[in-house]
């Protein structure tokens, strides 16, 4: 069985090829990336590197040559238009490499009416894969926890948490628990390959009053919960201040509250709690 995983240099694909190295041999693995230069730690690990260009076909078809599995991570670019493109170019040169299996990476804000930038990508790949004559599995993650842990300095010197959803709750998994999943998916036949559609969550959702509260006995500062409104948000983040603040939008309208048990049916065990993950990660 060969496995190949896209954006295999990211904060997730990164993780995912460690724990696959640690089920497969190293012989069985495909890098797909972006950049030959992010990928030096790869090859000194033995690990397959091939670059691709989701524009050029031509140059994927070749990387996909002998996979059985791709594990597809998309791009993050807030561009829906560019994100589809990526997609079908990806499932042209699947066709054209004979590759018939795909574990596709997605996030829960896929609902219809949810107001995300992203959600008309998330609702569209969905269905898209369902019609593409594939083996495929959908893995949805919820937020990830892991920007909490850079974020909590400004937080401490806020005060508070500012995310505008009211009372509404939050969902996270982190990267490593989910890189876990994704990886135990991949060489789990039983699993994946006939349309099937997890939810990596922890086993609790938070509301900002909860979530202050752990944060503070974490860090030994007071943080409350003040939120701001959509629009101070995005001014406050100019660099993606207006797709954050169209997530939070949705959250705000209670669509980014769910949880699974799911991690624990993949992998056996259940995913790291939110105070655990903090109290592990925060170094004060």
């Amino acid at each position: 069985m060969h496995y190949a995983v896209s954006g295999a240099t990211g904060n997730l694909g990164s993780r995912v090829i460690n724990e696959l190295a640690g089920l497969v041999h190293v012989e069985e693995i495909v890098a797909l990336v972006h950049s030959m230069e992010k990928a030096k730690s790869l090859q000194e690990k033995a690990i397959t590197v091939k670059q691709i260009e989701y524009s050029g076909i031509g140059i994927m078809t070749e990387a996909l040559q002998g996979i059985d599995l791709l594990i597809y991570i998309p791009s993050k670019t807030y561009d829906v238009v560019q994100r589809v493109l990526e997609l079908e170019n990806t499932l042209v040169a699947m066709r054209n490499a004979k590759v018939t299996k795909i574990i596709f990476v997605s996030f829960f804000a896929d609902q219809e009416k949810n107001p995300f930038t992203m959600s008309p990508y998330y609702g569209y790949a969905s269905r898209r894969l369902a019609g593409a004559e594939l083996a495929y599995t959908i893995v949805k993650n919820t937020l990830y926890a892991d920007p909490l842990i850079p974020y909590l300095p400004e937080l401490i010197e806020r005060g508070k948490i500012i995310y505008p959803i009211g009372k509404e709750k939050l969902s996270f998994i982190s990267l490593d628990n989910s890189a876990e999943a994704l990886a135990k998916l991949a060489v789990t036949p039983s699993l994946r390959d006939s349309g099937q559609s997890y939810l990596l969550s922890q086993l609790e959702n938070y509301s900002m009053i909860e979530l202050s509260e752990i944060m503070s006995e974490v860090t030994g500062e007071k943080i409350g919960y003040q939120p701001v409104i959509l629009t101070k948000f995005a001014e406050i983040y100019p660099d993606d201040g207006d797709e954050l603040a169209s997530m939070y939008h949705g959250g705000a309208l209670g669509m980014l509250r769910a949880t699974t048990d799911d991690f624990e049916r993949i992998t056996g065990h259940t995913p790291m709690y939110m105070r655990t993950f903090l109290s592990k990660h925060y170094k004060g």
